[in-house]
């Protein structure tokens, strides 16, 4: 490039003259005069920026060799932008300083219970239509729930009890939860209750029947027991009172259940027994109304079962017949025998008349086992000692009412002491059991037979008699205290004791999708391999649906 070519103006002016003070370059024309200096061009170049975010314009820089000109060029104005400000985490990091973190997002409330819960469905909407508040929307992800068609407890469960769910059913619950406490907390848990309250009137019989004075039995025995059954009761009651304001609708598919809804006469006839195994020193003497006020539940509940069970349908005798359904009857025996005791006359005939009516059918439906039915799983074999429940009871009653333990109630005595022999007995009918709420089935017809055996004793008082009265109270006594140590660790310690409840958790209606996929792997997973070798060997080769599989050579 020769010097006669002309460059523009900024390039020439920038590498003809340095910057005077920049890279350490010393300035050329510190040593011109002023009007040498003055006869320098000045070179001038036209920049566009944006000063702020209102108003853009064009400004003009001077770049002047001469520093003098240089500090009198035009200035251009920037104007600062806020900067923005940290957060409180930020700042309290920087400081030094702790603050809470926010709420996990993956911690989400699963709305699955939403369904059950008593204040989260149509009684809930209705209190806001009530009240003149804007109804909250839907949920589209959680399920309406419906009365269960009783159906659908046969289709979607199986199992003598109806508490295990089918293969090909889903539940409306997760299965890889542990659900709440109160939605585990079955209405079998009054089983409980059975068994600790007949202790006390066990120990009142020996300490007040003369039969066993022998013994010298102190009522303060009485007193332990019977107070200690008012805290189980109390907190058994509480805790599924709790169940039932929180999840009405969990309580109501327990109802609505085929089987638990015997477990509802429970706590009635619990109370019953509270009545019953007073200790003395507190009170001789029961008001009558009480009694009324006793069984008019169980008088309710038993118009409805026993309706269902002579109507027929889904809930027939011979639909439901499981030895669970003698709880619905044993009631009338034990209301009868304290209905006597207060001096009452028709009301225990009454009711001891229905019981021994339905106890008829019972027995011989549950004798005599349909081709239909389920036999029954090792874990509720014990189940079968409520066989011995309700004629025990009986005895005592028929023998309260008339006055003597006379032939009717040796008749229902021996009825009922041949079936606890026949059950002690089979000793491995009752061996390998995975302990349940089941096995306090035992407690509470062990000690109604203890009782009775000491009510026979005093109309048959010889050696024989209280020998046999005092062995079946030590066996009931073992048994309860066995089973009560054992119900403290499994329910505080290991914490099995209330697992899922899938009975509570079937849907309304028969799922549509993956029905055929999951029935098909219930089928192969039960079959063993044997079987399906012996099926692909006596297969047609030509069936499409048959591929036989050779292993790969090396």
């Amino acid at each position: 490039m020769t010097k006669d070519e002309e460059l523009p103006s900024l390039i020439k002016a920038i590498s003809d003259h340095e910057v005077a003070g920049f890279d350490g370059v010393e300035d050329p024309h510190a040593s011109l005069s002023g009007i040498e200096a003055a006869e320098i061009e000045t070179h001038s170049v036209s920049i566009s920026m944006p000063l702020s975010p209102l108003k853009h314009k064009t400004k003009r820089v001077l770049f002047d060799d001469d520093s003098t000109n240089l500090a009198s060029a035009p200035t251009t104005m920037f104007y600062s932008q806020p900067i923005p400000k940290p957060s409180a985490l930020h700042q309290a990091i920087t400081n030094g300083k702790s603050v809470p973190l926010p709420p996990r997002i993956y911690k989400l409330r699963d709305k699955r219970y939403d369904s059950f819960k008593t204040w989260s469905g149509k009684l809930e909407r209705q209190l806001t239509n009530l009240r003149g508040g804007r109804p909250r929307e839907r949920d589209s992800n959680r399920v309406e729930m419906g009365s269960v068609p009783v159906d659908r407890y046969f289709d979607a469960l199986e199992g003598p009890e109806l508490d295990v769910l089918r293969p090909s059913e889903e539940i409306l619950l997760p299965e890889d939860k542990l659900w709440p406490f109160l939605l585990r907390f079955p209405v079998s848990s009054f089983g409980i209750c059975l068994g600790v309250s007949s202790q006390a009137i066990m120990w009142k019989t020996i300490s007040s029947t003369e039969s066993t004075r022998f013994l010298h039995i102190s009522p303060h025995i009485n007193q332990v027991f019977w107070f200690i059954s008012i805290a189980l009761i109390a907190a058994v009651a509480a805790i599924y009172a709790l169940k039932l304001v929180f999840y009405w609708e969990a309580v109501r598919r327990e109802y609505h259940h085929p089987i638990r809804v015997n477990f509802f006469f429970a706590p009635w006839i619990a109370l019953l027994f509270l009545a019953m195994g007073i200790p003395p020193s507190i009170n001789k003497t029961l008001p009558k109304p009480l009694w009324y006020v006793l069984m008019t539940p169980i008088f309710c509940l038993e118009v409805k079962i026993y309706g269902q069970w002579m109507s027929g349908g889904q809930r027939r005798l011979s639909k439901v017949a499981n030895p669970c359904n003698h709880l619905s009857v044993v009631g009338n025996f034990v209301g009868a025998l304290l209905g006597a005791s207060m001096g009452i006359k028709e009301g225990p005939i009454f009711f001891f008349a229905i019981g021994l009516a339905h106890y008829t059918v019972l027995f011989v439906t549950l004798y005599q086992r349909l081709p239909t039915n389920e036999t029954l799983p090792k874990e509720l074999h014990p189940v079968f000692f409520l066989f011995v429940a309700a004629p025990s009871v009986a005895s005592m009653a028929w023998a309260k009412m008339v006055g003597s333990f006379d032939f009717g109630s040796r008749i229902a005595y021996f009825i009922a002491m041949f079936l606890y022999l026949s059950l002690a007995v089979r000793v491995n009918f009752f061996r390998g059991i995975r302990f349940s709420l089941a096995w306090w089935a035992y407690t509470f017809p062990m000690t109604g037979a203890a009782i009775a055996t000491i009510r026979y004793s005093s109309a048959v008082d010889n050696a024989v008699t209280k020998t046999f009265a005092v062995i079946l109270c030590l066996v009931a006594t073992f048994i309860v205290a066995a089973l009560l140590v054992v119900t403290v660790i499994h329910a505080f310690i290991l914490g099995d004791l209330f697992p899922n409840d899938m009975a509570i958790a079937i849907s309304e209606r028969r799922p549509k999708s993956s029905t055929t996929t999951r029935r098909w792997y219930h089928r192969r997973a039960a079959s063993s391999d044997a079987t399906v070798d012996h099926y692909l060997k006596f297969s047609d080769p030509k069936d499409a649906d048959v591929v036989e599989t050779q292993p790969a050579e090396p």
